[in-house]
């Protein structure tokens, strides 16, 4: 049975940096689409998101930029809010969690189980900085993940193998204030008793979503059938809700206690009539999320919600894997990452082509890759060339013969009816889809549709009937645009700014979702506007530039996370003086037999041709070092190395690859020239 409405919720992204593609991938693209298609019914829907602003991450940032977490928050929360407007993600709310209304929401849903007596007070010993006097809360504090070996392992989560985790459950743990050896020192904390949940959560979870998403359902079962234990809902930091009891001092309410409610607080933001969404049962919950966020949103919160007791139940929680980079996982603290600001800056008025790219490529049911070469190929193959070629041929053909007015459709051939049939099955096939979850499937069926006219086109060839039959051409040209038409509503979820410009071009007003399939949207006489491209092609200069980019990215984390070795004792001016560097050029190079390191090399250093050893074999072939001009200490005291006597030594520099390269002139200088 229908709901009466819906309640779509999209994670709260941190507040702490922009927003990535890896973010609109698994979260904010699939739910707009599915808002969209939703509105298109004619749904009754409301759309929820924020920034979170509280927890661990934001402190660090703060402490990191020397600003206040307020600053912090302010500043990545109006740059998120703008770049989510401008890509078209059709919120009817973004709120924040450090709203005046959010506060009282989280301490009034805190206070209301707290007084129920839900929670468990217990005193435990946890992590803490003698050098910063201090509790380690979450990201704090850091280690080896005890399940997957990754050295750089949160207190809260390990970002390699995406396992939620206690601090206690790091091995070799260390303070990112002070990064020193924490101790262990008694606090009391507050406890869902996630254990008590167990039973229900499997019945609900297990016996009645067995329709979940494979991922999610996974997910859910390994947590349960592993023993649910509690789950403390504080912390002792100074940024956050603070904890609304006596004798709470100092703490505030653990991010992801605070953080779900955020989608409470922003509708009650929204409208007075807040609880139809949260407490009517005959409302439809949503919430898409990404796979890190899984235990959070279908164990966590939904036994808060129970522990409540008047609230209801989200019906799916559509989570997607993780979208990589160029083969590599986004990183945002190492800026190996598409930032959907930025990407608005270089990209003007291409909004819909990454909607598409991100559709078409979503991670759904495992990891996938975003790489600008294929961002490339599926604007320049499928939108330009399937979508944009279509309607373009239509609208040209239409005023090049009919001076832009619809002409009549007079008897329709056999294989008219053929395509008029295909076009009543691509409703219900793109509904099925996006009913399911699965948007790149539905993004598929709606790109048939196009394809369906670019074959219509093809195999009428209109043009070469006009002097012969132009009352076929009509027919022909009616039935193109009733398909160009359709495509502006099965288009809409998933490519909002480019339907806006197509409906232009077309002079009509929206329709809704049924009307998918109708072959009378554009009646005889109408008058459409003279046509424009829908996409531009992607030239080779714009992906280069890109991935340009992206290497000087990775050559600077190089370099910056490379051992650089300390800093030998002083010398005096006098005993540098003493150096004589020249340039010189390498006559001859050849490997010395019975090692793996080691060149006997000829240079002409201008005073002389002398024998040099170096131990430069696994970086260079001796061919091509031939004719290099290169710097050479040349009043070294000769050495005998493999009965060879080196008269000399190369200097050489390790690249951000670690692989050595010669110090040398960047223009031809004469041999002998000395280097001061």
């Amino acid at each position: 049975m229908e709901p009466k409405r819906y309640l779509i919720t999209a994670a709260l992204p941190y507040a702490n940096g922009p927003v990535h593609i890896g973010h609109l991938a698994g979260v904010y693209v699939p739910a707009d689409i599915y808002v969209r298609y939703l509105r298109l019914k004619g749904r009754e829907v409301a759309f929820i998101c924020g920034s979170d602003e509280h927890g661990v991450p934001i402190t660090i940032k703060a402490r990191q930029e020397g600003i206040t977490p307020q600053d912090v928050v302010d500043k990545y929360h109006t740059m998120i809010k703008n770049a989510f407007q401008k890509f078209g993600i059709s919120f009817d709310i973004y709120s924040r969690t450090s709203s005046e209304m959010h506060h009282k929401t989280a301490s009034e849903f805190f206070r209301n189980l707290y007084d129920k007596g839900k929670f468990i007070e217990q005193t435990s010993n946890q992590y803490y900085d003698p050098e910063a006097n201090q509790f380690l809360a979450d990201r704090y504090i850091t280690g080896t993940c005890p399940k997957c070996g990754n050295e750089s392992a949160y207190g809260d989560q390990c970002e390699q193998c995406g396992s939620t985790l206690n601090a206690t459950d790091l091995i070799n743990p260390k303070s990112t204030l002070s990064g020193s050896l924490p101790i262990m020192k008694e606090t009391s904390h507050w406890f869902l008793p996630l254990d008590k949940y167990e039973p229900w959560l499997r019945e609900w979870i297990l016996e009645q979503h067995k329709e979940w998403k494979p991922n999610v359902y996974g997910q859910c079962k390994s947590w349960i059938d592993g023993g649910l234990q509690p789950r403390a809902v504080s912390r002792d930091l100074n940024w956050g809700v603070p904890v609304p009891v006596d004798n709470a001092a100092g703490k505030v309410l653990y991010v992801w206690f605070d953080a779900p409610i955020g989608y409470i607080s922003a509708t009650k933001e929204l409208t007075p009539n807040w609880e139809k969404y949260w407490k009517d049962k005959d409302t439809k919950m949503v919430h898409f999320i990404g796979k890190d966020n899984i235990v959070f949103h279908c164990i966590i919160f939904p036994s808060m919600l129970k522990a409540e007791g008047t609230y209801i139940l989200p019906d799916n929680v559509p989570a997607n894997e993780f979208l990589n980079l160029e083969g590599n996982k986004i990183s945002t603290s190492k800026n190996w990452a598409v930032w959907l600001h930025e990407y608005l800056e270089q990209f003007p008025n291409q909004e819909d082509i990454l909607r598409y790219v991100l559709t078409a490529n979503a991670p759904e049911t495992k990891d996938n890759d975003f790489t600008w070469a294929d961002f490339q190929a599926r604007n320049n193959n499928e939108l330009l060339a399937v979508l944009g070629n279509f309607v373009n041929r239509a609208l040209v053909l239409t005023h090049k013969y009919f001076e832009g007015i619809v002409p009549n459709a007079g008897t329709l051939t056999d294989y008219d009816k053929e395509v008029v049939d295909e076009m009543a099955t691509v409703r219900q096939k793109v509904e099925k889809n996006l009913e399911n979850y699965r948007f790149r499937e539905a993004l598929q069926e709606a790109m048939n549709l196009a394809r369906l006219g670019n074959k219509y086109l093809a195999e009428t060839e209109p043009w070469k009937l006009w002097k012969t039959d132009p009352e076929r051409v009509k027919t022909i040209l009616n039935l193109s645009l009733q398909i160009t038409a359709n495509l502006t509503i099965v288009m809409e979820p998933f490519l909002p700014f480019s339907v806006v410009k197509l409906r232009t071009m077309l002079a009509i007003e929206s329709f809704d979702w049924m009307r998918i399939g109708n072959i009378n949207l554009l009646p005889a006489g109408h008058k459409i506007n003279t046509p424009s491209l829908l996409f531009e092609k992607i030239e080779d200069s714009v992906v280069e530039q890109q991935i340009n980019r992206l290497e000087k990215i990775k050559n600077d984390n190089l370099l910056k996370n490379s051992d650089v070795k300390e800093q030998l004792p002083n010398i005096t001016f006098d005993d540098f003086s003493k150096m004589d560097v020249r340039i010189g050029t390498i006559l001859s190079a050849e490997k010395v037999a019975k090692t793996k390191k080691l060149l006997k090399i000829t240079v002409d250093t201008g005073i002389d041709q002398r024998t040099v050893v170096s131990g430069i074999a696994e970086h260079f072939n001796p061919e091509e070092i031939i004719g290099k001009q290169v710097s050479i200490l040349v009043n070294l005291e000769p050495r005998e190395i493999k009965n060879i006597v080196s008269h000399g030594m190369i200097l050489m520099a390790e690249n951000a690859n670690g692989k050595l390269e010669f110090i040398s002139p960047t223009s031809e200088v004469k041999n002998g020239s000395t280097v001061s």
